[in-house]
């Protein structure tokens, strides 16, 4: 199964990895959604921008529209993040602007460069993999119609930018097994919008971290690297069942 193969080359790669680099040191970041600000969590500050590889060989453009969960905050380095780790494994391209702290709404007014939007409409990819929600849980109730409105805009927005890109929109992750009400809410609007652009629609993400602290960095609000496989196995899994 492709779920058990993913999971025996991440714990090979991780052995190969401790044995060749000694030691590797975690450097934590912070949510900032709840600040209003966000630090570079990633051992490798380049990990929230740059491609991975290029498009020139032929390689599936996968662009990933997301928070400090997907730029890999908390994580040892770019290769441990779990859209990188996916993206190795199917040979894909790796666009990722996701940015700490940014929401559909929460913290869009400080973005110091383009929005993540227009990023990812610049890459013009094949895919888009969305995973944008959790931040916007601190603006709220007090901004849900904003929240609301901002999420099928965006939706809307990408699609007609790109109309022959598939997209994948993920149920927007969470960090604590607490969750409060608008967690459910921002869910409900995110997957309405999904169907609303015939996108692919992954459930269940924001219940990947539960029970498990020993997954979170040392900020305890990240994954670590461990985390970040384990969310990495079950994306795969859900992709797979997409076709991919």
């Amino acid at each position: 199964m492709r779920v058990m193969t993913l999971r025996r080359r991440i714990a090979l790669l991780t052995v190969i990895g401790v044995l060749c680099a000694g030691t590797i040191a975690v450097v934590a970041g912070v949510l900032g959604g709840a600040t209003g600000t966000g630090s570079a969590g990633v051992a490798d500050s380049t990990a929230g921008s740059a491609a991975t590889g290029s498009p020139a060989d032929g390689s599936a453009v996968v662009a990933f529209y997301g928070d400090s969960y997907t730029r890999g905050t908390g994580a040892s380095s770019r290769a441990a993040r779990w859209s990188t780790i996916v993206c190795a494994e199917r040979g894909w391209t790796e666009v990722n602007p996701s940015t700490n702290g940014l929401g559909f709404v929460n913290n869009r007014a400080n973005l110091p460069g383009p929005d993540l939007v227009d990023q990812v409409i610049k890459a013009q990819p094949d895919i888009v993999i969305s995973t944008m929600g959790l931040n916007d849980n601190f603006v709220m109730p007090g901004r849900a119609d904003d929240v609301r409105a901002a999420i099928d805009t965006d939706f809307t927005e990408l699609k007609k930018a790109l109309p022959h890109t598939r997209f994948i929109i993920v149920e927007p992750f969470w960090y604590t097994d607490e969750r409060p009400e608008s967690v459910e809410r921002i869910i409900g609007w995110v997957r309405d919008a999904a169907v609303a652009i015939d996108a692919d629609y992954i459930p269940g993400a924001s219940h990947w971290m539960d029970g498990h602290p020993e997954w979170k960095a040392a900020d305890n609000l990240h994954p670590n690297d461990v985390g970040y496989r384990e969310i990495a196995v079950r994306m795969d899994a859900e992709l797979a069942k997409l076709g991919l």
